[in-house]
């Protein structure tokens, strides 16, 4: 029986989440055919969860615990810490280095996935449409004004940390008024801030994997906030419908769905990734594909999008899981 941690926790405001994923995945595991153990990382503190009380630490020089005197291993790592160190490629790096295999992308994959604005300007070389962007760094003293920023974007535009998640510390800037107090937030969370061009349409949202060469594109979730966007609160406390499959064209939904394959190949991601996307309209009314970002350790609670999709497709998350795990072997 393989041995899998599913790593949770964190050092990101993303914490909570990662936590609230992690019981979700160990709820959806098929702990007949695995033995399965949630470990929470903060800091340098990482904890195996042995059962709902008791607590070992691990030792973070080969990845082991011990109990009762015996020394104990993982074969495989699901990690589903949002934010760094798990999202970035640090983790990643960890893990190779101690040759365990891991749910997710390599370390350069997730280090470019979790720069929003690197990864953006990456992709475009590839044709993928993306919003306009400024890239700010913080304390830059010569960076662009106010001014220069509407100018060049125009109103609204959203200003977020290039590097977090579960849009903490983004806005929305109608005036040039509300710069300031934007740039302090996002700042906030990372020194380096990305300033984007507002795109008017419907978001969506859709998962993708692939096992033994084969993807697999999971049906999209339409996203209608009650919100400004698709912030904290639509995300978590329910401010939010989500609706899957969502209410596309046929036609659209298929463009949807070979852009989803199309960049998870381009960026040669491993495990269940999510893209998003903002569908506009173009100068003929068309529907216009734009995309947003790329997750590539979504959310895994039972109302989180990826477990909605996969049920909206007929599939089960226990295989699904096992396929990917087993894919690595």
């Amino acid at each position: 029986m393989k041995r899998i941690a599913i790593l949770c926790g964190g050092d990101s405001s993303e914490y909570g989440v990662s936590m609230r994923s992690g019981a979700g995945l160990y709820s959806f595991f098929d702990k007949v055919k695995y033995d399965v153990k949630l470990v929470e990382v903060k800091g340098l503190d990482w904890q195996v969860h042995l059962n709902d009380t008791d607590r070992a630490k691990i030792d973070l020089n080969d990845f082991s615990y011990t109990v009762d005197g015996e020394k104990r291993g993982f074969d495989y790592v699901y990690i589903t810490i949002h934010g760094a160190p798990g999202e970035n490629g640090v983790m990643q790096g960890y893990f190779e280095l101690l040759h365990i295999p891991y749910s997710t992308s390599g370390v350069l994959v997730e280090a470019l996935t979790f720069d929003k604005f690197m990864l953006n300007n990456y992709l475009r070389s590839f044709g993928i449409n993306v919003a306009k962007s400024i890239l700010l760094r913080k304390n830059d003293k010569n960076r662009p004004t106010d001014e220069e920023i509407i100018a060049e974007l125009g109103l609204p535009c959203f200003i977020k940390p290039t590097a977090d998640g579960s849009s903490f510390g983004v806005s929305k800037v109608k005036s040039v008024a509300d710069i300031a107090p934007a740039l302090e937030m996002a700042f906030g969370q990372n020194d380096e801030v990305m300033v984007e061009a507002f795109m008017d349409g419907v978001e969506l949202a859709q998962g993708c994997f692939c096992v033994n060469g084969k993807t697999t594109v999971l049906p999209a979730t339409e996203i209608v906030s009650e919100n400004e966007f698709f912030d904290y609160d639509a995300k978590y406390k329910g401010q939010v419908q989500e609706i899957t499959p969502a209410r596309l064209s046929p036609e659209t939904a298929a463009r949807v769905a070979e852009e989803t394959e199309r960049i998870y190949n381009i960026l040669h991601c491993n495990g269940i990734a999510r893209v998003d996307y903002i569908i506009t309209k173009d100068a003929e009314g068309n529907d216009f594909i734009n995309m947003l970002e790329i997750n590539t350790t979504p959310g895994m609670t039972a109302t989180s999008l990826i477990p909605q999709q996969v049920r909206a497709a007929g599939l089960d998350i226990s295989e699904i899981l096992a396929s990917i795990v087993e894919n690595q072997f």
